[in-house]
C-alpha cells in the first residue's frame, strides 16, 4: 500500500511545483556595533526622531499659540467692567451695564438691555467706538 507523499511524489505535477519554490534560509541578527547606542538602539530612535520632530513643530505652531490666545481672552474677560464697550459671539455691540461673576449685561441700545455669558464676549472695543457708528 502506498502512502499519499509517495503517491504525489511519482506525479509530475508535483516535481513542477518545486521548480518555483525556493528554499528559505535563516539568516542570524548582526551584531551590535558600538556606535549604534546605548542597548543597542541606535537605529531605532533615530528612525523616531523625524516623528517627535513633527510633534515640536506641532507643539509651536498650533498649542503654544492657541494657550497664548486663551490666556489673553481669560485676562479679556477678568478685566471687564461697567462702561466697557464690547462685541460679543453673535456680534451684537453694547455697553457693559453690570458684570456678574459668570454674567455681563450689555446696553444695546438706550432701555435695552441684554444678559449674556461672560464667555460670549469677543472682543473689548475703545471707548467711543459705538458712538462712531
Amino acid at each position: 500500500m502506498l502512502k499519499c507523499g509517495a503517491i504525489l511524489k511519482q506525479t509530475p505535477f508535483f516535481w513542477s511545483i518545486l521548480v518555483f519554490i525556493t528554499t528559505a534560509y535563516a539568516q542570524t541578527a548582526p551584531a551590535a556595533t558600538p556606535s549604534s547606542g546605548p542597548f543597542g538602539l541606535g537605529g531605532n530612535l533615530t528612525s523616531f526622531l523625524p516623528i517627535i520632530l513633527m510633534f515640536v513643530v506641532l507643539y509651536f505652531l498650533m498649542i503654544r499659540p492657541q494657550m497664548k490666545r486663551q490666556k489673553e481672552q481669560k485676562s479679556m474677560m477678568d478685566a471687564l467692567g461697567k462702561g466697557d464697550e464690547v462685541v460679543t459671539s453673535g456680534g451684537i455691540l453694547g455697553k457693559v451695564s453690570k458684570v456678574a461673576d459668570g454674567y455681563v449685561t450689555l446696553e444695546i441700545a438706550a432701555g435695552t438691555e441684554v444678559t449674556l455669558q461672560k464667555s460670549a464676549v469677543t472682543t473689548l472695543l475703545p471707548k467711543g467706538t459705538i458712538k462712531a457708528l
